[in-house]
């Protein structure tokens, strides 16, 4: 399933099921007695999900404004320096353990929404991401079992504005401003997904390809970062672990290329989906 949410025009929020470009299966309109979130319908497994697709009213896709595949997450872990091209572009060193950050669910966006260059900063940089959905919670998972524990995958862009990231030797500023995390379109149930780690990461502007990868490039394996991950904070239902970046950034570019307003960005994981979004100035 592709497993989207959602605002309808009558602003309620809800979830579904995308079915193809046009329709989307009301999931909510059925479940949502017993499941008011995409968070917590994955708790339940997706057992009674299959079931409802088979009855739920169907919705125009122009009916509906997405919303970031998990709106309200408790926690947002991202990877940094997870592709060794992009540890080499930074000049960083390696290191034997994970470079972990976290976002607020605050700076998510959905597809389609733009991305907002703040007034304070010129220096707006995409980063194409995977991006896990934790569906089973656990503390101290295994490495061997850290797919069991996965609900699915999405795209995740985990825009970042340089100058505030270099403020200091944490990340946080410059990745958390508002309408700079990108997330969706849709969430990818994990059986639909042959092997996630054979799939193709890419990230285009305007078209051009600026970022390509293999998922099995990361330095970290998916079950590295979860057992990583999952030794310091227990991972929920909803969690989201964004796991890293690919070389070809725009600010290791000769020269620096920076989205500005006016662009588009994609983010492509084959078997998975492509997240677009445009760029847009903060309004004063």
């Amino acid at each position: 399933m592709r497993l989207i949410s959602f605002v309808s025009r009558n602003g309620q929020s809800g979830y579904g099921a995308q079915i193809n470009d046009q329709q989307v299966a009301h999931l909510s309109a059925v479940l949502g007695h017993r499941y008011n979130d995409l968070k917590s319908l994955l708790a339940s497994g997706l057992e009674e999900a299959q079931v409802a697709l088979n009855f739920a009213p169907v919705l125009s896709t122009h009916e509906i404004h997405l919303l970031p595949v998990i709106p309200n997450p408790n926690k947002i872990i991202c990877v940094g320096l997870n592709y060794e091209t992009h540890r080499v572009e930074t000049g960083r060193p390696k290191e034997a353990h994970p470079s972990i950050f976290t976002r607020f669910a605050s700076s998510q966006i959905a597809a389609g929404d733009p991305i907002i260059r703040p007034r304070v900063s010129t220096a707006l940089d995409y980063e194409g991401e995977l991006a896990l959905i934790i569906g089973r919670p656990g503390r101290y998972i295994k490495a061997a079992d850290a797919f069991n524990h996965i609900a699915g995958y999405a795209c995740y862009n985990d825009a970042s504005i340089r100058d505030w990231q270099r403020h200091s030797h944490q990340f946080t500023p410059g990745k958390n401003f508002v309408g700079t995390g990108p997330f969706g379109p849709w969430m990818v149930t994990r059986d639909e997904v042959s092997d996630i780690e054979s799939q193709t990461l890419t990230t285009r502007l305007n078209g051009e390809i600026m970022q390509q990868a293999r998922i099995a490039d990361m330095i970290f394996s998916i079950g590295e970062i979860i057992e990583y991950v999952s030794s310091f904070a227990p991972l929920e239902t909803g969690d989201v672990i964004a796991t890293g970046t690919p070389g070809g950034v725009g600010f290791k570019r000769e020269p620096a290329v920076y989205m500005k307003p006016g662009d588009t960005v994609e983010v492509e994981i084959t078997q998975v989906g492509v997240l677009r979004n445009p760029i847009a100035d903060e309004l004063v």
